[in-house]
């Protein structure tokens, strides 16, 4: 499985449009080398690099397994978004306080449907998660704080 990203390639610097620089909308990805057996799609954007640990950007599940492609600022439909370290449901921009960041997107085949209500932490998708990953693939790009 392998995700990339037609705005930014792997640990290159992901465009301002993308972080609380610019809009903030979620950038665009594309999902390839799906296995044949995946029922659903989950997607973790994490900061490991921030000051007090990982901070979670945005967590997304139950995305279709025919999905290819989620577009800029969009959420794939019939998908469900939990709660970011921001305390928003819904994707948070990158924003380090200071240096440069990693933001690692993790996409996870899975053999199943997630039973998850709309709003839940990264904690429970990732409890869920275990025993029903087919395959996963990363993408990381970096932001650097505002001079």
């Amino acid at each position: 499985m392998q995700l990339s990203s037609p705005a930014f390639t792997n640990n290159t610097s992901i465009p301002a449009d993308y972080t609380c620089q610019g809009k903030g909308i979620s950038p665009p990805l594309i999902i390839s080398d799906i296995p044949e057996a995946t029922q659903s799609l989950a997607l973790i954007v994490s900061d490991p690099d921030a000051p007090h640990g990982e901070f979670i950007h945005w967590i997304v599940w139950n995305i279709s397994a025919a999905t290819a492609t989620i577009p800029e600022g969009e959420l794939p439909a019939g998908a469900i978004q939990g709660e970011n370290d921001f305390r928003n449901v819904g994707y948070g921009a990158p924003c380090p306080p200071s240096g440069t960041h990693r933001y690692v997107f993790e996409i996870y085949a899975l053999n199943n449907q997630l039973a998850l209500e709309s709003g839940g932490m990264v904690g429970a998708l990732r409890e869920k998660l275990q025993d029903h990953i087919l395959d996963k693939a990363q993408l990381i790009g970096t932001v650097s704080a505002k001079t």
